[in-house]
């Protein structure tokens, strides 16, 4: 016996929280009836997604994808607006690890690998995540420390993260912030917290995979070094 969702994430549906999320929604059957979040199956279980049958994956693929702005970070969008997918000409399907604003760019990787997925994206992991920021105006050695000590957003406080002011003239300050959590557009209410504005945001590395000179647009597989780390997660 194995939970649904994990058996969906090894079928490359997408990570273990974006299953439950399929769920949910009332997407996945189990021999033919609704699936419930938790529940679990067996190896002679027909599993259907959408209406197709799903199944596990034998070949894993790891992509990194310098994601522009201007694109969701979702294999399918209701709206009709382009997404990260349009970028990948690869046949194999994959989905994106977490997810990055539709306005801000960066380190993306795609995968069909749903344990890598979850151990990136769950908070109990604490993967870091390196953003390099463009704020309007000058930052305050008091707003730095707020925001590496914790800041409200959304009614909780964010986890302590490391913030580091890299260059300013006055009017922009351009600073690196790494965090360990994942919360929705968690980077730029953190700084309006503290009464800055978030101009530009580009994610430069999550864990030990950095962007480097990839530039926008454009997705490579990772090399032996990079797969070695993800090798490491699991």
């Amino acid at each position: 016996m194995i939970r649904l969702n994990k058996y969906l994430a090894d079928c490359g549906v997408g990570s273990r929280r974006q299953c439950d999320e399929y769920i949910a929604d009332g997407v996945v059957k189990v021999n033919g009836k609704r699936a419930v979040v938790g529940q679990t199956v067996e190896e002679r279980d027909v599993v259907t997604v959408e209406g197709r049958r799903v199944a596990p994956k034998t070949k894993l693929y790891y992509v990194m994808l310098h994601k522009p702005k201007g694109c969701v970070c979702t294999v399918r969008d209701d709206r009709g607006r382009k997404t990260v997918m349009d970028f990948i000409d690869l046949k194999a399907r994959l989905f994106p690890v977490g997810r990055l604003d539709y306005d801000t760019e960066g380190l993306l990787l795609l995968t069909n690998d749903g344990e890598v997925a979850n151990v990136l994206t769950h908070p109990s992991h604490s993967i870091k995540k390196t953003y390099v920021a463009r704020v309007s105006g000058a930052i305050t050695e008091s707003q730095r420390r707020q925001l590496e000590q914790g800041v409200e957003v959304d009614g909780k406080m964010t986890l302590p993260a490391q913030v580091t002011l890299l260059e300013s003239d006055g009017h922009h300050t351009r600073v690196e912030v790494v965090i360990t959590e994942g919360r929705n557009r968690q980077v730029k209410k953190m700084f309006q917290a503290v009464g800055a504005e978030v101009e530009f945001l580009k994610r430069t590395a999550v864990g030990e995979l950095h962007l480097g000179g990839l530039q926008r647009g454009k997705y490579r597989f990772l090399n032996e070094k990079e797969m070695q780390y993800i090798k490491g997660l699991k």
